[in-house]
């Protein structure tokens, strides 16, 4: 009975988790809110991330031992569950979409240039 009111919980600090770590990555205050305050350096921004990810890597496993247990007697892997799946494509979609960001940022220019 426990455990069953327990798994809604987990995964949504689970969700919760990788949210924080989405509006770290890519929506870093004063980033695009404020034109006068900047936002904080790439380096910053990917030490917060590492740990937020760290934080989330924790809360993602304790949820998916919990849905093991819940699971039928024939106990499927830690890696086969809800939270885990969820954290490994929302995280592997966060880094590609990070290194994109990164890179379209450094090597590319989007503002129209009035010098004619």
């Amino acid at each position: 009975m426990v455990l069953e009111l327990a798994k809604p919980v987990a995964l949504l600090l689970c969700l919760l988790s990788l949210y924080g770590l989405f509006h770290t990555a890519f929506l870093a205050p004063g980033s695009g809110d404020t034109l006068l305050i900047p936002g904080p350096e790439l380096h910053d921004r990917i030490v917060v991330s590492l740990l937020l990810f760290s934080l989330s890597a924790g809360i993602s496993v304790i949820s998916g031992l919990l849905f093991r247990e819940a699971a039928t007697p024939s106990h499927q892997s830690l890696s086969a569950t809800l939270p885990m799946r969820l954290f490994y494509w929302a995280t592997g979609i966060m880094l590609l979409l990070f290194v994109i960001s990164w890179y379209l940022e450094t090597y590319c220019i989007f503002y129209r240039s009035n010098q004619w």
